[in-house]
């Protein structure tokens, strides 16, 4: 079957034409009525630098701003999926006991401001959780070889404990509606599939191993991909407990050079990039999902 190649209305062109004058008229104001002096030559600066000792380019705070976000993504999306899944697991259970506690995880999660609950956590997990589970020292007595790897993954030992601090403060409040999805597709299981698996005398766990959890999995893929692309904007609050993710250099490049709106318009390019690929990514998992 040929695929029909999408056209152009004249009302996609009207909204084209509107947005490009929106566009204008937000530079025209910025340059000759504020009088702003744009200073984009400063932006590749903190892009990329030359290494002194190997005469090379390297990554300059930007760049590394944007690996730490990536890292503090992946890490708070595994973090979050675990948590997720074993509370929306209780949320679908018969004992009451369970499912109150999922249900109250859920309900104080998801109605407290993100702010408000990243402070709360940092402070909570870094002084005393942290301390108790000696993860600090643990970190520095590990050889320089382990802790530059701890670096590339994680953090360095001097940032250790913030990061992992962050980490735990996303996934938490990720793992509220990462229950909610869990929940969702545990519950959108045809009814036959439970009674068809409850006629062949399969346990509990072997009814959720065997039966609805393989087809739970396939429902919510695309949803829990979509809360990894969220994870992702949702790191920029971890610039306020000083975990030197993209935001956070973004705010330090302000304060240092006072150039404004070049530097914000970089940070949301490289947000929006980063989300639109893997927007895509999960556009093209749908339609493998569906086809299958």
């Amino acid at each position: 079957m040929r695929k029909k190649t999408p056209r152009v209305s004249p009302m996609d062109i009207a909204v084209i034409l509107i947005i490009a004058a929106l566009a204008g008229y937000v530079v025209y104001r910025l340059t000759m009525k504020l009088n702003y002096k744009w200073h984009w030559e400063i932006i590749p600066t903190y892009l990329f630098r030359r290494d002194a000792e190997s005469g090379g380019w390297t990554a300059n705070i930007l760049i590394e701003g944007l690996y730490t976000t990536l890292r503090l993504s992946f890490w708070a999306t595994l973090l979050a999926a675990v948590l997720g899944w074993a509370m929306g697991i209780l949320r679908t259970t018969r004992r009451l006991f369970n499912r109150l506690i999922a249900r109250t995880y859920v309900e104080l999660i998801r109605n407290m401001p993100p702010l408000v609950l990243i402070f709360i956590f940092y402070f909570f997990v870094s002084d005393q959780i942290m301390p108790i589970l000696g993860v600090e020292e643990f970190i520095r007595s590990r050889s320089p070889e382990t802790q530059e790897w701890l670096a590339v993954f994680f953090a360095t030992p001097n940032r250790f404990t913030a990061f992992i601090s962050g980490v735990v403060t996303i996934a938490v409040f990720q793992g509220a509606y990462i229950t909610e999805i869990v929940r969702a597709g545990i519950q959108g299981i045809e009814r036959g599939q439970w009674e068809a698996a409850e006629a062949l005398g399969f346990s509990w766990f072997q009814k959720m191993r065997h039966v609805i959890l393989p087809q739970a999995v396939k429902q919510v893929l695309p949803p829990l991909a979509n809360e990894f692309i969220n994870t992702i904007k949702y790191s920029s609050i971890a610039s306020v407990i000083s975990i030197q993710e993209l935001t956070f250099q973004g705010m330090q490049i302000m304060a240092a050079t006072h150039v404004t709106i070049e530097v914000w318009l970089t940070i949301t390019a490289m947000y929006l990039v980063i989300c639109l690929v893997l927007s895509l990514a999960v556009q093209r998992l749908e339609r493998h999902l569906a086809r299958n």
